[in-house]
């Protein structure tokens, strides 16, 4: 009998044991899945697509095959052009009321009127790759267009020529809207409003032209104001004076807080990203003050520009206080170049800044842009970049 009985238990023990090694193969099977899809879908792979050296928005084709590649490629974010070049690339009935052109004149050419953004974010989300549009040229604008003839009193200015700042070429062959002037707040606001109602997208974009150039500000309504709160005194003429520094940045982030807060009563839950320089050459050159807008709440995604050939300096520029303070509040990514014409930029280059941004705990990249991803313009044959990046996104 007792024999009987410990061979029973043996079997007993043997089920039980078998059980457990089943039910426990079968839950790490589990996690492990979950994790590995949440890491797929957590990490941003996005890329930008421009209007500037690029067709991919112009021919009948180029959305739907620039999409569905990207996809096949585990892509899953995607910042189109939507203000750009005084133009929306959207149908805007705010652009029309306040250009006369309600979006670019190119398109209704090429795509027969079609609703550009409208088939990218169809496009797009039929293959679970998000949509942020993008006001690339954020307070921006070109000289003698229609828009700046139209509204010549919403512009700011340099003391003098000779004081414009240089660091970016923009800053001689654009002029800009200023931040502080009522009717230039309500057409931003009224831009963004409208892609976020009209559309249904995950969030927009701003960058680093969603600023005012450290020399500017000479125009006569910013003096008027800045004039009403210092008890009559004029500007410094010293455009690195820390506080005529101080007050005009103040006054960005205060339109910053605005766009935050008209969105959040609309779509609560749409994100707002941020794609900026670095943090001291932001604020010293664009008087962007992006670190106080990530305090404030007013960003939920930044993603830096880090367009560096040397990998000491790329790696360099992911250690500053900033981003590193950034990372702590909000998703923090890399916005990576893959080249221009003028600069094409090796496959290999580019998957050993993704490794360098994934070792240092990023949440993702993005590519600057679709056009030398494996374009022409590209050192090696498209067949061979599309490789490299199934390589760098091989799940």
């Amino acid at each position: 009998m007792n024999r009987l009985c410990k061979i029973w238990l043996n079997y007993f023990l043997c089920f039980v044991l078998s059980l457990y090694l089943i039910t426990f193969s079968n839950l790490a099977f589990a996690t492990s899945s979950t994790i590995q899809k949440s890491v797929n879908t957590t990490e941003i792979r996005g890329v930008w697509l421009t209007n500037v050296s690029s067709g991919v928005l112009f021919t009948p084709w180029g959305i739907n095959r620039a999409i569905k590649q990207l996809a096949a490629l585990n892509f899953n974010r995607v910042y189109p052009i939507v203000w750009n070049r005084d133009k929306t690339f959207y149908k805007s009935d705010v652009a029309k009321n306040t250009i006369g052109v309600d979006s670019e004149p190119l398109l209704k050419i090429t795509r027969g009127g079609r609703d550009t953004l409208k088939e990218i974010i169809k496009v797009s989300h039929a293959r679970n790759i998000t949509v942020m549009p993008w006001f690339e040229y954020g307070l921006m604008t070109l000289p003698n267009s229609e828009f700046t003839k139209r509204h010549p009193d919403w512009l700011t200015s340099a003391w003098s020529s000779q004081n414009i700042n240089k660091q970016d070429n923009f800053n001689v062959t654009h002029l800009w809207l200023n931040p502080l002037h009522p009717e230039v707040k309500k057409f931003i606001k009224s831009l963004i409003i409208e892609v976020a109602t009209k559309y249904d997208v995950d969030g927009i974009q701003l960058d680093d032209h969603f600023a005012m150039p450290v020399s500017m500000g000479y125009d006569p309504y910013t003096i008027k104001i800045y004039k009403q709160e210092h008890l009559g005194e004029s500007p410094p003429i010293d455009i690195y004076n820390p506080e005529w520094m101080s007050w005009r940045a103040n006054k960005l982030t205060l339109l910053v807080s605005e766009i935050h807060q008209a969105l959040k009563v609309i779509k609560p839950n749409l994100k707002i990203s941020l794609s900026p320089n670095s943090k001291a050459f932001a604020y010293k050159y664009y008087l962007q003050d992006w670190q106080t807008w990530i305090e404030k709440g007013f960003v939920n995604e930044l993603i830096l520009q880090v367009y560096r050939n040397d990998e000491k300096a790329f790696a360099n520029e992911l250690q500053q206080p900033g981003i590193k303070f950034a990372q702590q509040k909000i998703p923090v990514g890399v916005a990576i170049s893959t080249g221009t014409f003028q600069n094409p930029v090796d496959i290999k280059q580019i998957q050993e800044q993704v490794k360098i941004v994934r070792q240092e705990g990023f949440a993702g990249v993005s590519f600057f842009y679709w056009e030398s991803l494996w374009g022409y313009i590209s050192p090696e044959s498209p067949k061979q970049r599309r490789q490299g990046f199934q390589e760098i996104f091989s799940s």
